[in-house]
């Protein structure tokens, strides 16, 4: 509010109902009711729900601005300043959740506290009380916008994405496993105000209900997140996407769906997708029977051949066999234990080296060069392979971007060959490790990933119609 120094010529004249703004809240136009009965302003919300550590908890909620508009919902989070009872006009005591927030009133701007409270029937979506009216503000009951009018239809407005302010998201981090990757995302997360929570995929259980899809874990039914990073490890594929199927049928916004990370870890499955998206690869052959072992191994080409398990990950369980007899006799083993398996043809050119790049939200954010461990034809990391920034063609960044969209993937780690006959992709990782290419790049990876999860999970500005003025 003004200080005690204000000119009386600043005096503001209020009536009964004004047009204000929240724009700390990304609420840029609320009509508010002036209630000087009232102690404490409140904000009529639903959804309402506390998360982050107790030291600094948070509140989150959603505001339905204009009333009618149940379709128009704006997600809002701030931090908890106290928590007291407040009882209504009705004489209903009730705790609500208290926070700070700026209030807007044409060009004048100031704080005020105001309550959190679920009143779906009432006309006005916010009340102003005393503690907000400074004995500045001059009180006319029997008249109403005394100050400037705004409009709803700025929430059809696109203006509206770009101007919705950076609040504290809850997200969830899929994963078992305490590396790099997932103490990355917390750190970079938690930086940012976000507050993320590392769930262990395999203790999560679902209700399937088809009015109210819920998921649990350690018994209890996990809250309502803003987002959810999967990290799904290749030997719990299968019960890991059914729990992302989970997250997607309830609404959540998943980094990666389920469909995509099911097609990545499926080789057959991911080669055919890319063929039918004809993005460039190795040649690749599949059979079941050992009486094509021939024709499988004319069908790529003549050797040194690669021969890959269809479950392999991190360089386990692909053969170089460098002659055509070798071929035979690794198809023949693998076939023996049951295994299904591909043969493609080996890129001498490539001499051990792949290039892995990084797409986040549909753009190559990143890339290196990886190189294979003396001896080691393939490059993995994890294999004692090293790496290094590279630069990237034209050709090889559109290459990237199309496997990443084909497997419908915001976040893919492309793994590139350079070939004489131009960029051929080797694998698309639906779970790609950090370490490496922010070691490589010294980019903040997690930072970008952030950055497309921000913008995925802001309010999105409803079709233009003739909204309540």
């Amino acid at each position: 509010m003004p200080d005690d120094q204000t000119d009386f010529s600043d005096l503001l004249r209020f009536g009964w109902e004004e047009w204000v703004s929240l724009p700390g809240l990304g609420l840029p136009a609320l009509k508010a009711k002036v209630d000087t009965g009232a102690r404490t302003s409140a904000l009529h919300a639903s959804e309402i729900e506390s998360f982050g550590p107790a030291s600094k908890p948070k509140v989150r909620f959603t505001v339905h601005p204009v009333p009618g508009r149940e379709d128009l919902t704006i997600p809002c989070s701030a931090p908890i300043v106290d928590r007291r009872m407040v009882t209504s006009s009705n004489g209903e005591s009730e705790s609500r959740y208290v926070i700070a927030a700026e209030l807007k009133v044409g060009d004048r701007a100031w704080p005020i506290e105001l309550t959190l409270t679920n009143r779906a029937g009432m006309a006005s979506r916010m009340l102003l009380g005393r503690e907000a009216l400074g004995e500045d503000i001059t009180i006319v009951a029997a008249e109403r916008f005394l100050q400037p009018e705004l409009s709803y239809d700025v929430y059809s407005s696109t203006r509206m994405r770009a101007a919705a302010p950076n609040r504290a998201l809850r997200i969830a981090v899929l994963s078992r496993e305490n590396n790099y990757s997932t103490r990355r995302l917390v750190e970079e997360g938690e930086k940012r105000g976000h507050t993320v929570e590392v769930i262990d995929t395999t203790r999560c259980y679902m209700a399937i209900n088809a009015m109210a899809p819920e998921v649990h874990y350690d018994g209890a039914r996990l809250p309502r997140y803003d987002a959810v990073i999967p990290r799904i490890g290749a030997s719990i594929t299968s019960y890991g996407t059914a729990v992302i199927r989970q997250f997607e049928t309830i609404g959540t916004f998943c980094v990666n769906g389920s469909e995509g990370i099911t097609a990545s870890r499926d080789k057959l499955h991911a080669h055919q997708l890319m063929a039918r998206h004809k993005i460039g690869m190795p040649n690749t052959a599949f059979a079941a029977s050992p009486k094509d072992t021939d024709s499988l191994i004319k069908l790529v080409g003549t050797a040194p051949l690669i021969v890959k398990l269809l479950e392999s990950t991190q360089g386990k369980g692909v053969v170089l066999a460098e002659t055509r007899k070798a071929a035979q006799s690794v198809i023949d083993a693998f076939r023996g234990l049951r295994a299904n398996f591909l043969v493609q043809d080996f890129v001498k050119e490539a001499a051990g080296e792949d290039i892995r790049c990084l797409v986040v939200g549909g753009k190559v954010v990143a890339s290196m060069k990886r190189t294979g461990a003396e001896g080691d034809f393939r490059s993995n990391l994890h294999r004692g392979g090293s790496a290094q920034v590279v630069r990237i063609s034209k050709t090889e960044r559109e290459t990237a971007l199309r496997a990443a969209k084909a497997f419908r993937l915001n976040l893919a780690g492309v793994d590139l060959l350079r070939s004489e006959a131009g960029p051929k992709v080797l694998e698309v990782n639906s779970s790609p490790g950090l370490e490496g290419i922010e070691g490589a790049t010294q980019k903040n990876i997690a930072g970008l990933l952030y950055d497309h999860i921000e913008e995925r999970v802001r309010p999105t500005p409803v079709r233009k119609r003739k909204l309540l003025g």
